[in-house]
């Protein structure tokens, strides 16, 4: 069970986390803890994160990813953990996701305590004045002015968290005013839902249906391959040239002047063609005839016509 406890300063995040680790097994991951030992360690992590902690400054984003990385490889830690003061912020978050990508892991639930801030605040003030009358010490944190001004920075900095991790769909709403132990059962309900949902797996086709849907596919897909291949082997048909008559009885054909002039322009240059070449010939062949007639006829004609005249004047001498 990997788990983030989102909610603001005093919403007793420490208590349900204290009560998920009894329950579950798992470990706490608090990153102001696990920074603070590695600066009493001495290691290199920690030499490089002593001189921001101790200006008040917030360590940088990879510093902390990376000090996360290094607990949850422990052996205490592969069963689960709880973060608690991490992340803080989108970038944080968005962090924490790729590096959990690289280990093959992933978070199982981000558990949100929703509270009323003003209540909140007068819970503060009330258990103050009951450690004053016990005489108890205070912590720093007890302080409803310090508690004000952690509450803006939660609002500026993690609220938005709350809508990035309803957006990947793991993010559960309990009512933090509640009474710790309504609380504690609330989370319990909201995780054995979690278990009990796991994302579904897609199963494979069975094998009779798995056959069905490859003929389906590949049957179709041959003929069509036969039939191009039959289409192409043949040569190509010209289209038939159609006649002009044709054209104008087509349906959609244009029937202006101008439309019919250029349908009927080839049978009429066709049968102008057909003229001059008959004409041609008729004249090629008179002029042959003339050519070849005897001058006999000719002659013969004259001389008819003198014999006509001398007969005419022997007539008249009579």
């Amino acid at each position: 069970m990997r788990l983030i406890l989102l909610g603001p300063p005093g919403a007793g995040k420490g208590t349900q986390a204290q009560h998920l680790v009894a329950k579950y097994g798992i470990v706490q991951l608090s990153t102001g803890d696990m920074l603070r030992a590695a600066v009493k360690a001495g290691t290199a992590l920690g030499k490089k994160v002593e001189g921001i902690m101790a200006s008040g400054a917030l360590c940088p984003d990879d510093v902390v990813v990376s000090i996360v990385e290094q607990r949850i490889d422990e052996p205490d830690a592969r069963k689960g953990f709880i973060l608690d003061g991490f992340p803080r912020t989108v970038p944080q978050a968005e962090a924490l996701d790729r590096m959990l990508a690289r280990h093959g892991i992933a978070l199982d639930a981000v558990i949100e305590l929703r509270v009323d801030e003003e209540a909140l605040l007068r819970r503060i003030e009330s258990r103050i004045a009951d450690m004053q009358k016990r005489g108890e010490p205070l912590r720093p944190d007890d302080n409803p002015d310090v508690l004000h001004r952690r509450l803006t920075a939660y609002r500026q900095q993690t609220a938005p968290l709350i809508a990035y991790y309803r957006a990947h769909g793991i993010l559960r709403s309990i009512d933090g005013m509640a009474a710790v132990e309504q609380v504690a059962e609330a989370i319990e309900r909201a995780l054995n839902a979690v278990a009990a949902s796991p994302a579904p797996v897609s199963k494979p086709a069975p094998k009779a249906a798995a056959k069905s849907a490859l003929k389906s596919v590949a049957r179709p897909a041959l003929k069509t391959s036969k039939l191009a291949a039959k289409q192409a082997s043949k040569p190509p048909s010209k289209p038939p040239s159609k006649s002009p008559s044709k054209l104008l009885s087509e349906p959609g054909a244009a029937k202006s002047e101008r439309a019919i002039a250029k349908a009927a322009a080839p049978a009429r240059g066709a049968n102008l063609g057909k003229k001059s070449k008959e004409q041609a010939s008729t004249a090629r062949r008179n002029a042959t005839r003339a050519a070849l007639k005897p001058p006999a006829r000719k002659a013969k004609s004259r001389l008819k016509a003198r014999s006509a005249a001398t007969r005419r004047a022997a007539r008249r001498r009579r």
